[in-house]
């Protein structure tokens, strides 16, 4: 019997796609930001590929057959509220057309074709509403008792830091085994959050205050997972990179799914 295969080990590498934060920080070539994501998914074992927020639906759909999962990343801009039929905060930052409408082309063609899928701080909102979930506009604003969730978007390289808090992770839930316990420290550095949970949206982690901090799809045996923190910016920290890990080896397990398929085909 072959041993079984480890994330990275095919000839044929792993490619993840990761779509640019925003259209103008895609315009500009900003990627300071998106590389913390790149430089996460490598060191887990697979290749990050970029995806562009202007190309035709159906250009982005070829590019999405070729790649094994996705990471959905953080961005300035905020989920447009009429997505959930909410009028828009005055603390509600623009919302980003050409991400949202990628975001959600790869959350389609993820669910139909049960490709992984990492949803971080923006990302895990957007999957939260594209599951007919809501929001909170404005935790500070919205929610008098809730403590610090950071300065949003942080600069690069600030000697600060991302403050950071402790959550609570419910047992049996992903994350609280890759996190090896039921509470961790995590980062934050976000002003929204998940209100109303989506469909098949469990919710799997809060922080003291009660903001939820993560999210897991049980509509299904594939891999979906939101997390309202930056893994991305803790490339020390063990509960990192055991998330991105795990996800890379879901999309491992994914493609060699569809592997077995096309030969029975």
């Amino acid at each position: 019997m072959l041993p079984a295969s480890t994330p990275g080990s095919r000839s044929q590498p792993l490619r993840i796609g990761i779509p640019w934060r925003t259209t103008e920080e895609q315009r500009q070539g900003e990627r300071k930001k998106l590389n913390y994501y790149f430089e996460s998914v490598r060191k887990a074992g697979a290749e990050p590929v970029d995806v562009n927020l202007d190309q035709s639906p159906s250009a982005l759909t070829s590019q999405l057959n070729d790649l094994d999962g996705f990471v959905l990343p953080g961005s300035p801009a905020d989920v447009d509220p009429a997505r959930y039929q909410a009028a828009k905060h005055p603390k509600s930052a623009a919302a980003d057309a050409n991400r949202e409408q990628t975001d959600g082309q790869i959350l389609d063609h993820s669910f139909k074709t049960g490709k992984p899928v990492l949803a971080i701080c923006f990302g895990c909102q957007f999957l939260n509403v594209y599951q007919r979930g809501t929001l909170i506009q404005d935790l500070k604003s919205e929610r008098s008792e809730v403590l610090p969730h950071g300065d949003t978007d942080l600069p690069p390289g600030a000697k600060k830091g991302d403050l950071q808090h402790e959550a609570t992770f419910e047992p049996g839930s992903l994350v609280a085994r890759l996190n090896g316990g039921p509470t961790g420290t995590i980062n934050s550095s976000h002003h929204q959050a998940i209100d109303k949970p989506g469909k098949d949206l469990a919710v799997t982690a809060h922080a003291p205050d009660g903001t939820i901090e993560a999210v897991e799809w049980k509509g299904g045996a594939g891999w979906v997972v939101g997390v309202q923190w930056h893994p991305e910016r803790m490339p020390e920290d063990a509960f990192a990179h055991a998330l991105f890990t795990d996800f890379v080896a879901a999309a491992e397990r994914a493609r060699n799914a569809r592997d077995l398929v096309g030969h029975k085909a």
